[in-house]
């Protein structure tokens, strides 16, 4: 194939049909329609009804149907964010996919530095879809934050506030990312190899801090003592994503890199199958342990109350199916990307608990006196669950066609899954 070299990487020279109308393209289009549809819905939701447009009552002080839409603004039920569950598919699906992909990277750097050769062979690829995994999960909160008003996160920064955290944290941390990816792609192998190891290592520190950024947004959240009372909880999300992460990782194997590594392949699964079972065993350790500190409350309703089905499917598919296929010597391939499938499913349950199990009860019992009141109109509940708006569910569809467009264009022009030597 014809190539273009650019700043030292070749570009292969691809014709828009192959570049953009693919098999991968057009079902991430597909994705993406449905997520933009999605995004449409709640736009109209937010910025175009009239509970949207409270702000009429200075005008129309008087008027009943702009007191009806401040009533619902404030203390109703509409749209796919309120009061009682401020928080929902969308942390749902971006703390899987962020956390997912910043996983594989990390996974990727610790065995370059240890020297594994059979994922050196296969980092460019890893890698890219990391990428394309945390881009997908920043078009999720991207959707949840409101982008249209996002520029207030820079004209008002908040230090001690874990959501704008995020903001310095993603614009370091892509941009590395990318920085790694060249590294791996550049044809200057002197000049790379002088500053990979101190990329590799600032690699590994920057994901240690975003993952314990992410666990300062739940920790500071007083409200939710499942959230707050976890104990440390960047520990949980590091072992549990690394349990999704490898699940991705074996799949992605299997599809790209069964016939071009030949026998290598082998030793690549093997190499995932045995990390998965140390990190799915420590995933249940944790669990375990976690289930003694957490508030009583939480706990209770998780373990044995509304969401005692979600969490022991989640124990099964995330940790006990994957673990039994994962376990034996030879098993046949269908079984392996059963137990990848059985990981990844499991482990967004875990993080729809997580979350929907965080939001169950209104408020904290700070003052001693029951849980706060939440609704002026309404008697105060010791339970409440509300299922994902279909909007929200629209937009993690199309968070699905971001991480395909990206992954497919950056493997059309670099070939990513065809590099073996860095």
């Amino acid at each position: 194939m014809e190539k273009y070299v650019i700043a030292g990487i070749e570009i292969n020279k691809v014709s828009l049909k192959e570049l953009l109308f693919n098999k991968v393209m057009l079902i991430a289009y597909i994705f993406l329609a449905i997520g933009l549809y999605g995004v449409y819905e709640v736009f109209i939701e937010r910025y175009f009804l009239l509970t949207a447009n409270a702000f009429d009552a200075g005008l129309n002080p008087g008027s009943s149907e702009v007191a009806q839409a401040m009533k619902a603004a404030v203390f109703g039920d509409g749209g796919e964010v309120n009061r009682q569950q401020p928080w929902t598919l969308y942390i749902v699906n971006y703390m899987y996919m962020i956390y997912t992909g910043s996983a594989i990277i990390f996974f990727v750097a610790l065995s370059e530095i240890f020297n594994i050769e059979v994922i050196k062979k296969t980092a460019a690829g890893f890698m890219t879809f990391g990428l394309a995994m945390v881009l997908g999960g920043l078009f999720t909160i991207a959707v949840d934050l409101n982008i249209i008003h996002m520029q207030w996160m820079f004209l008002t920064p908040n230090l001690g506030a874990g959501m704008w955290l995020m903001l310095p944290l993603y614009a370091i941390y892509i941009p590395f990312v990318i920085f790694e990816i060249y590294l791996l792609l550049v044809k200057n192998k002197p000049w790379a190899k002088r500053i990979a190891y101190a990329i590799l290592v600032l690699s590994i520190f920057i994901d240690l801090i975003e993952y314990y950024i992410q666990a300062k947004l739940f920790d500071m959240n007083t409200a939710r003592h499942l959230w707050t009372s976890y104990p440390i909880l960047t520990l949980y999300f590091i072992i549990s994503s690394f349990v999704a992460a490898i699940g991705v990782m074996i799949i992605y194997a299997k599809l790209v890199y069964r016939t071009k590594l030949g026998e290598e392949c082998s030793s690549l699964i093997s190499l995932l199958r045995i990390s998965a079972l140390y990190t799915m065993a420590m995933l249940a350790i944790y669990e375990a342990v976690a289930y003694l500190f957490i508030d009583k409350d939480w706990g209770a309703i998780i373990l044995f109350g509304e969401f005692k089905i979600y969490f022991y499917f989640y124990l099964f598919l995330a940790m006990g199916l994957p673990f039994m296929i994962e376990f034996k010597t030879n098993p046949r391939r269908p079984f392996i990307l059963l137990g990848a499938v059985s990981m990844l499913i499991g482990t967004y349950l875990g993080r729809y608990i997580f979350v929907y199990g965080g939001n169950a009860f209104p408020m904290s019992n700070r003052f001693g006196t029951g849980f706060e009141r939440y609704d002026l109109y309404a008697q105060t509940k010791d339970f409440i669950f509300f299922n994902p708006h279909i909007n929200e569910i629209l937009v993690v569809i199309g968070s699905f066609g971001v991480i395909l467009a990206i992954y497919k264009l950056i493997d059309t022009l670099f070939s990513v899954s065809k590099v073996e030597k860095h």
